[in-house]
């Protein structure tokens, strides 16, 4: 068995206006970097209605299907926005995050990688914002809840961006945990160490702007301690590559082998308490970086399958 890859031509039909970050050269960044890679290639489906409504309700779906345009851009909010081809795109996304969670806990492969684009952590129950539409990891998470019934998940946050969106959907939810490291001050101005959950589930790691990857490390050890307390029996991560140090919207200093070395830490956690893990994409906007930074993640799942 080895690691599946998850994702879709569609997820280059969400265009953005020019000079946008989150852009369609993207998901090619991404690819390209693990073209030579064996991973078992797979087809994003769209998710069903019935995997958005675990997270949103039908009012905003509602919302965001007439929001599409017949051409051009349509705004959500100042950061986010629809192309006509941006809902397949989405959907295709939370799709392939629900697909690769049926895959590992059917057994067919020990973990996945989703790559599709828009990402999704920062979209709240009712309201699309820092770029997202769908709440990702957050409907992969209800999916394993509700449909597979497991009694504990955790969703695992090392984007640069605090997953806002992934905090709320989950808030109420005692079988999910959250955790999330980010830069402090920094979008979307949430993630204080003080937010918990309702439950005391979630854990929030704000660092200083210039922080390198010594703190990341630091920070996914005190978080991964905690983590292994709850003991989930599936661990989804919220892989964003923004704390990179050449990455344009933040300031932190991590590199390729940060990311790949949280990746490992976070897969060991897995492995001991046999919980398989799915990675699904979020941010990463220098497009070298974010290439890079995918694969070296990448390999570490490759490797931790063996």
């Amino acid at each position: 068995m080895t690691t599946a890859l998850f994702t879709h031509p569609d997820a280059e039909r969400h265009i953005t206006p020019p000079g946008h970050a989150e852009q369609v050269a993207r998901h090619a960044a991404v690819l390209d970097a693990l073209a030579d890679l064996p991973l078992d290639r797979r087809e994003a489906p769209r998710a069903d209605e019935a995997e958005i409504l675990r997270c949103h309700p039908l009012s905003y779906l509602e919302r965001i299907r007439d929001a599409i345009p017949e051409e051009g851009w349509q705004m959500l909010d100042a950061d986010t926005h629809m192309s006509p081809g941006s809902l397949d795109a989405a959907l295709r996304g939370a799709g392939g995050a629900v697909a690769a969670v049926d895959a590992v806990l059917a057994g067919e492969v020990p973990n996945s990688f989703v790559a599709m684009r828009p990402p999704g952590h920062h979209a709240e129950r009712e309201t699309p914002m820092g770029f997202c539409i769908f709440g990702n990891a957050a409907i992969a998470a209800m999916r394993a809840l509700d449909h597979h019934g497991l009694d504990r998940v955790a969703v695992l946050d090392f984007d640069v961006h605090h997953g806002n969106g992934t905090q709320d959907l989950l808030w109420n939810e005692r079988r999910a945990f959250f955790a999330s490291s980010h830069q402090m001050p920094l979008y979307p101005g949430t993630g204080a160490a003080s937010e918990q959950g309702a439950h005391g589930q979630m854990v929030n790691v704000p660092l200083r702007p210039g922080s390198d990857g010594a703190a990341g490390q630091a920070a996914w050890r005190d978080i991964l301690s905690r983590c292994r307390d709850f003991a989930p029996q599936l661990v989804i991560v919220s892989a964003g590559f923004d704390a990179h140090a050449a990455d344009p919207l933040a300031q932190l200093n991590w590199d390729d082998d940060d990311f790949a070395a949280i990746t490992r830490m976070i897969c060991d956690m897995a492995a001991d308490l046999s919980a398989p893990v799915v990675s699904c994409l979020e941010g990463g906007y220098d497009l070298d970086a974010l290439g890079r930074s995918a694969r070296a993640h990448v390999q570490v799942l490759l490797e931790a399958r063996e």
